[in-house]
């Protein structure tokens, strides 16, 4: 999930890569990123440019984009696949436990509108982390275990329902 700042910006960064069919009959376009001709049967067209298969990669990853989907993201002057546009510059949000950012890219917990990295989903008083199938309690926008929430309810003079 992108904040709604986020989704606008990544959307104005987005293109489209489409595979196009050599004609046999046709004059050989010019790779945008090796300056090449393309000879190959076929080649990319993406930034309004042409491609060779290989020449089209994410700058950092080095994957080639053709083969990781339809569409490839720019930003300062780089062309990049979506998982590495996502970790450069987009963010999810900030971690309801310990309040830093969290990556777009990176695996959350999410607890009603909470959002927590997976790290720091565990019980706020004991530490507890929690495995799949774990019970576990939201109070005052708290993550207690089973233990402590239920202790703190008996602190509070009334035990839980079973």
């Amino acid at each position: 999930m992108l904040m709604e700042g986020g989704r606008a910006a990544a959307a104005r960064n987005v293109s489209s890569i489409q595979m196009l069919s050599v004609q046999p009959d046709t004059k050989p376009k010019g790779c945008a990123g090796c300056n090449r001709k393309i000879k190959d049967r076929y080649l990319l067209k993406a930034l309004d440019k042409y491609w060779h298969e290989d020449c089209l990669k994410c700058a950092c990853c080095d994957c080639r984009l053709g083969e990781v989907g339809s569409t490839l993201y720019t930003k300062a002057n780089l062309i990049l696949c979506r998982r590495d546009y996502l970790r450069l510059f987009g963010v999810t949000g900030n971690c309801a436990a310990c309040s830093k950012l969290i990556p777009a890219f990176e695996m959350v917990m999410r607890a009603k509108d909470n959002v927590y990295h997976l790290d720091c989903f565990a019980c706020q008083l004991c530490n507890q982390r929690f495995c799949v199938g774990d019970k576990f309690f939201l109070k005052n926008n708290m993550i207690l275990c089973q233990t402590d929430y239920e202790e703190g309810l008996m602190k509070e003079g009334y035990a839980p329902q079973p």
